[in-house]
This record gives C-alpha cells, structure tokens and sequence, in this order.
C-alpha cells in the first residue's frame, strides 16, 4: 500500500497554485476567463473535453483525500473533489443553462473572481506548506 499522508498537502499545494496563476493570469488580462468561458457555450466538443477533464480531476482527488480521514485537509478537499464531479456532469448534461449562467456573472464580477482565486490560491498554498511542516516535524 502506497504512503499517501502527504496526498492532502501536495493536493491542496497543486490546486492553490492553479488557482493563484490562473487569478493573477486574468488580473493581468482581463476578460480572458469570459472569453474562455465563451468559447465552451459555443463549442460542443469543448464542453465534452471540460466536463470529461473536470470529472477525471475530481475523481483523482476525491479517491487521493479519503473523506473518512483524522486529517480535516483530507476530508475537505474529498468534499472539493466529489464538488467537482457533481460539476462536471452538469457540465455533461445542462452546458447551456450552466455556462450560461456564469457567462453572466464573469463580467461584471471579473475582478471580484480574480481576487477571489488568489486569496484562495495563497491559502490552499499556505494550508499545503503548514501541513507539509507539520507533516515532518510529526515524523521526527
């Protein structure tokens, strides 16, 4: 059986970089999430790769953080995995009426998102580095 204590840190360090880069990739080109999205609404075969891709992703880390863990970062991020896969079927099933809905609250509140996935990027980044110490010093 693989160690897999540290899967929550690298996780939560993995998702929070995503989220920090992507945040700070549309602070400095705004309208690029808009446009993103866009593009899925408009595209089938896009919304088939973004649910499949999404489904698969969710899948990966709610089955690496058990939900049944003593470790509340492994238990949280099973619920953002499992979070995830409800997404990306709906996604599958309804891309029209779900992209449709965030087509209309990326522009006026593109900014607001932006920052939003930075403060949550440094967090899962600053949470990841706390466990990952925490880990060691736990093992010594």
């Amino acid at each position: 059986m693989p160690d897999v204590t540290l899967a929550p840190a690298w996780t939560a360090l993995f998702l929070g970089l995503f989220a920090f880069f992507a945040g700070i990739g549309e602070f400095r080109k705004p309208g690029h999430w808009q446009t993103l999205i866009e593009e899925i609404v408009a595209s089938p075969a896009l919304q088939l790769a973004t649910g499949l891709l999404e489904l698969f992703l969710g899948a990966v880390i709610y089955i690496a953080n058990p939900w049944a863990s003593p470790d509340w970062l492994s238990s949280a991020l099973s619920v953002v995995g499992g979070l995830m896969c409800i997404e990306a079927l709906m996604v599958l099933a309804f891309s029209d009426v779900y992209m449709a809905f965030w087509v209309r609250r990326f522009g006026p509140l593109s900014k607001l998102w932006c920052c939003c996935s930075i403060v949550i990027g440094l967090a899962l980044i600053v949470v990841s580095m706390l466990h990952f110490s925490g880990m060691l010093t736990a093992l010594t």
